[in-house]
């Protein structure tokens, strides 16, 4: 449990004798990482996992009590009652607080902030979600199609729309952006935003009639066969010992992990448990959530950022009193309350979104296996290409390990070939054997994702006759063009100009499009294959509300005959009539000084090529290449992660990278180039006095992308041989860091196990 605080809401300075009789412990949202004291309220006595309003500093605001206490090392004089308890029974149990002091512990983050992260907004506002209708705002066509570069505000809140799918409610709203009555008004004005009064969606799968837990369940699995991968999973599964346990459940795309899932669910819910089903994206909590709704008879809470504050808070609370007997969600949802919690499982378990970005950066997979301990319930992960970290822990038998290397239904696995693209001419990117072999596929009736993870018509806008390039003012990179709505955009800041009709440079002809993106591709085979109906998959195509369900629909009904798509599609979704995926540029990766590139290149080719050959006919998949002779590829070719995987944890041991090593990064920014390096290397003076052997710092050095945001950024690596190393060494180093003369002149956070180290 972290320190409590000298002062309540004020700081150091205690006078007079110590308090002794009931105190309140409470965390706030500070950036301090203590708990603060406080007398009771009037009334009742709070427990622990109450919110309370109280004094801090000259303002008031929502804490939650952690724990009660006898006696405080403050005078009586100076500590203060709380103002009100909000609720007369805790919203967090006793192994809810345990996660979040033992997060905060971890990831030496403020205990009062890792709080906040646990809550949703309302919730943690200490508002009461409405029953009633909830005003809300919808983002149209040409909003999402603009970006107001001389309103950063109004281009914040279209931003905000688009993240969550083009539709929010004023409350969501009000939350982020305080001058939000005239940001509306403004948008409005425009055409960019419309409003509507329209009742909240039910944040739950409503179960059948009936009272008690027995008539929630079960008419799930009759007349449904189990695979023998499959039935012996579960079996080994349920003869584990009671208690936590971690489960690896490798499974080819195919071999029917969702299943497994399910039927624990079931048993789970049989038990009388809850359940909590962590995905990575919001389009897949929406595909679970349909598959939930036909096999399980039970209230299913939805959470994820898509979710209105209020159709969140009541979602979260119907969580915490026992009535949604399962949760659904993307990261966020690991911190829901489950007072019957009797499973986790995280699908996909290796994808890069389950680790938080800003702020508190969590990892919901690791967050999840923390949980689990607390709780004393099963955690199952799943992916068909385990993270390196899930994979060492299993070879060293801390996890339980399962395999599944068969689809499902008896089908041979795509065939898989490279495409040499050396010396080719390229139309859009897309070499003459992919063309070739897309139009067959077409001939035969068949359906074709072009797969390419870069957005916009061109990566680079260039004049030939000078050598210009769009580059953007505030980031260390080039604008990409997107040409559908005619402007050059950042993909980092989100700053966006006109596209230049003439060489800004030399006043030459207009510049040249660089390098190929998914509307490009789209122009091509619009070119090519002009009877045939193609789709454009991507966060740009999808930003409406309802945009993706329906691009989705149109797959799978087989309505779009060619598929152009990033890494949206990569992810366990289900296209029976899918029989070509096509790569077309697998070589970004293939050098990058990020040490994890060539494990997650493998892994998205993988998983990319496991969407086709799912129906009754094989699959095939091509990937364009102008390195066909490199090592990583033939792992691809065979289909086969396992033999991959242990090369590369070998390879990791002998260079002493995670995991066989335990990293933090420690990064920090400025609007300066040279003051976030000089803050790195006090920062770094001051832990090189008690590193010694066990603990090893590198740096600073600038991070990859500079500036960015028009912010400099740099950063100072940390690693130890060991976990409890590390974590002893940085319980040590990280106070003093805040002490620094020059901390106050940058913005610096902690990333515990990084993923993005460059």
């Amino acid at each position: 449990m972290p320190p409590r605080s000298t002062m309540p809401g004020e700081g150091a300075g205690s006078t007079g004798d110590p308090c002794h009789g009931p105190i309140l412990r409470v965390a706030v949202d500070t950036p301090v990482a203590t708990l603060f004291d406080y007398l009771p309220p009037p009334g009742p006595l709070p427990s622990p996992g109450s919110r309370l309003r109280v004094p801090f500093a000259r303002r008031e605001t929502i804490g939650v009590v952690f724990e009660l206490a006898n006696h405080s090392g403050l005078g009586s004089e100076r500590l203060r009652p709380a103002l009100a308890c909000h609720d007369p029974q805790p919203l967090l149990g006793r192994a809810d607080l345990a996660l979040i002091a033992r997060a905060s512990a971890y990831y030496h983050h403020p205990i009062g902030e890792v709080l906040a992260t646990a809550l949703p907004a309302l919730v943690r506002q200490g508002r009461e979600p409405s029953a009633g209708t909830a005003r809300h705002w919808q983002l149209s066509a040409a909003g999402a199609a603009t970006r107001p570069g001389r309103a950063p505000r109004q281009s914040a809140v279209l931003d905000a729309f688009a993240a969550a799918g083009g539709c929010l409610s004023e409350d969501s709203l009000r939350a982020r952006f305080p001058d939000l009555p005239r940001l509306l008004r403004a948008l409005a004005a425009k055409g960019w935003v419309t409003a509507s009064e329209s009742a909240p969606a039910s944040p739950e799968v409503p179960g059948p009639p009936g009272d008690g837990i027995d008539a929630q369940i079960i008419d799930s699995t009759s007349g449904l066969l189990l695979s023998p991968d499959q039935q012996r999973v579960l079996e080994a599964v349920g003869a584990a010992p009671p208690g936590h346990s971690v489960h690896l459940l490798e499974g080819v795309t195919g071999s029917g992990k969702t299943e497994i899932y399910l039927r624990l669910i079931e048993t789970a819910l049989a038990e009388r448990r809850q359940s909590l089903l962590l995905v990575p994206e919001i389009a897949l909590s929406d595909q679970t959530l349909a598959t939930l709704a036909e096999r399980i008879r039970a209230p299913v809470a939805l959470l994820h950022s898509g979710v209105g504050d209020a159709d969140r808070a009541r979602a979260w609370m119907a969580a915490a009193r026992g009535e949604a007997r399962v949760v659904l969600g993307t990261r966020s949802a690991v911190w829901t309350p489950l007072p019957d919690l009797g499973l986790i499982v995280v699908d996909e378990e290796h994808d890069a979104s389950f680790k938080q970005g800003e702020g508190l950066r969590y990892s919901a997979r690791d967050v999840a296996v923390l949980r689990g301990h607390i709780a004393g319930v099963p955690v199952v992960l799943g992916s068909a290409t385990p993270s390196l970290e899930t994979w060492a822990n299993a070879r060293r038998g801390r996890y339980r390990h399962h395999r599944m290397p068969a689809r499902v239904v008896a089908r041979e696995a795509p065939a898989v070939e490279l495409a040499d693209i050396r010396g080719q001419v390229l139309d859009g990117g897309l070499g003459p054997r992919l063309l070739l072999t897309l139009a067959r596929t077409l001939t035969e009736g068949g359906q074709a994702l072009i797969f390419l993870n870069r957005r916009g018509y061109a990566p680079v806008l260039m004049c030939h006759a000078c050598g210009w390039s769009a580059t953007c003012p505030r980031c260390d990179t080039h604008l990409t063009w997107h040409r559908e709505a005619d402007h050059l955009r950042c993909h980092h800041c989100l700053s966006q100009r006109r596209t230049p009709q003439r060489c800004p440079q030399c006043g030459g002809e207009a510049p040249t499009a660089v390098g190929h993106g998914t509307e490009r591709l789209m122009e091509v085979l619009a070119r090519r294959f002009p009877d045939v109906p193609a789709l454009r998959v991507d966060t740009d195509s999808t930003r409406l509300a309802g945009r993706l369900a329906q691009s989705l629909a149109a797959i799978r009904s087989g309505a779009a005959r060619i598929l152009v798509g990033t890494q949206m599609l990569t992810k366990g979704h289900h296209f029976p009539g899918l029989t070509l995926v096509a790569v077309v540029d697998a070589d970004d990766r293939l050098y990058s000084p990020d040490f994890r590139a060539r494990e997650r290149l493998v892994q998205l080719l993988l998983q990319v090529s496991g969407r086709c050959g799912r129906g009754e006919h094989p699959g095939r998949v091509l990937i364009q290449t102008h390195h066909p002779d490199h090592a990583v590829f033939s792992h691809v070719l065979r289909g086969e992660y396992a033999p991959f995987a242990d090369a590369e944890l070998a390879e990791r041991e002998r260079l002493g990278l995670p995991p066989r090593t335990f990293a933090a990064l420690l990064r920090a920014e400025a609007m300066d180039a040279g003051t976030p390096l000089d803050f790195l290397e006090s920062a770094r003076q001051l832990g090189a006095v008690s590193s010694g052997q066990s603990v090893r710092l590198l740096g600073p050095i600038p991070s990859a992308m500079a500036r960015r945001a028009g912010r400099h950024r740099a950063q100072l690596w940390i690693e130890a041989d060991t976990r409890d190393a590390l974590h002893t060494w940085l319980r040590g180093w990280v106070p003093g860091i805040g002490q620094l003369a020059l901390a106050r002149k940058v913005r610096w956070v902690l990333d515990i196990d990084p993923q993005e180290v460059l």
